[in-house]
């Protein structure tokens, strides 16, 4: 196996993470949301990238 170009994935690994603590923090703090609290919080754990993405298009309520 060759090795693995760590200049090329931190970025998207950083990216990550960032993304997954902002979608989790605010479904920490907002009131209601469109679905279950629940749900959305295995979404955007086990989707990866794309689950805060969907959580922040179509998770919270528009005020």
């Amino acid at each position: 196996m060759e090795a693995i170009n760590w200049a090329l994935l931190a970025p998207l690994l950083i990216i990550e993470f960032l993304l997954l603590i902002v979608a989790i923090v605010d479904l920490i703090k907002v009131k209601e949301t469109n679905g279950p609290k629940w749900m959305w919080a295995l979404i955007i754990i086990v989707i990866s990238i794309i689950g805060p993405v969907l959580y922040f298009i179509f998770g919270r309520r528009q005020r």
